[in-house]
């Protein structure tokens, strides 16, 4: 049976759709505690989970018990009380163990929550890795917020998109995402943020990535959002993935010329379909020697910024 989930993502993420209408091409439904005690159909949508004052983990219990659960394909993990001081420990810990519960699920958003409740720096997570061993079904999984976020090396024959939408992803972090064997995987993006928000990777944490042995199926690699967006793109120019990609994504960050010219003096790119540069510091005339190379790829060169007394900035930090 073909998957009914979808690999879409909004034009602009880092807007920070809540995903409260239709997540992984499903409606959402909001789940409602008071709506009784007659089991619900769970296979009609992706389920949103989130409270304000009240104890995620009881809502999480309140949806197993009145939710057939074993139909559910998708699951969104909004607001948690007190989610800049409390971590997504609990949450990892509660879904893992019920994941015999959830049988059918296939797409995980944990951290679903715009920047009017709770800014993306301030969202405290935590060790992902048992999502991914207790779902070995599971084709998309999505984490916002990088505060306390680890990952350890596994191997997961069924995940086809990991998104980490961040203000700053540790080094750690970045090389557990690097030592994990994907096969087939098609979308891996991500925000790589700045140094003050934990942003303490370096561009040699990412070699496994561009080398691309352990992402056989990649098609769209995004690596955003990032004070070292020229070095990035720098290595990129010589990665040896960038070969077999569709959609190349270096937005969101701080891409000047020095980083468009390796892009332009390395390996070619005009087999791609999309490349994303959408948030960065190009002159005009750089921007138009990157159009005029790369007339058959939809470039994205929109939301040119400029620096203010030499002061760069990204799109999402805090």
């Amino acid at each position: 049976m073909t998957s009914q989930i979808s690999l879409h993502v909004p034009l602009r993420p880092e807007e920070h759709d809540d995903y409260r209408e239709r997540y992984a091409n499903l409606p959402v439904i909001g789940w409602d505690r008071e709506g009784g005690k007659k089991p619900k159909p769970g296979g009609s949508g992706a389920w949103y989970l989130g409270v304000l004052d009240e104890d995620i983990l009881e809502e999480m219990d309140a949806f197993f018990e009145h939710v057939d659960t074993e139909t559910v394909p998708a699951l969104v993990i909004g607001h948690w009380d007190d989610m800049f001081s409390t971590s997504s420990a609990p949450i990892v810990a509660k879904l893992t163990a019920n994941a015999h519960r959830l049988p059918a699920l296939r797409a995980l958003f944990v951290g679903s929550v715009g920047s009017d409740w709770c800014e993306i720096s301030w969202i405290k997570q935590s060790d992902i890795t048992a999502l991914l061993t207790a779902f070995p079904n599971l084709e998309r999984l999505e984490i916002r917020g990088g505060d306390g976020l680890a990952l350890s090396p596994v191997r997961h024959e069924k995940l086809r998109m990991l998104r980490i939408e961040s203000g700053g992803l540790s080094g750690a972090f970045v090389r557990g995402v690097a030592g994990c064997d994907l096969p087939a995987l098609e979308h891996l993006e991500l925000w790589l943020g700045v140094e003050n928000y934990g942003g303490d990777y370096t561009v040699e944490d990412l070699a496994p990535i561009l080398n691309g042995d352990r992402l056989p199926a990649l098609k769209h690699l995004g690596l955003q959002d990032s004070d070292r967006q020229d070095e990035i793109a720098a290595a990129v120019a010589s990665a040896p993935v960038v070969a077999r990609l569709e959609n190349l994504a270096l937005s969101m960050g701080v891409l000047t010329d020095e980083g468009a010219e390796a892009l332009l003096s390395g390996q070619p790119l005009t087999h791609l379909d999309q490349l994303d540069l959408h948030h960065h510091f190009l002159s005009e005339p750089m921007m138009a020697r990157v159009e005029k190379a790369l007339f058959t790829v939809g470039v994205d060169l929109d939301e040119r910024q400029h620096d203010d007394d030499g002061w760069f900035y990204v799109a999402v930090d805090e």
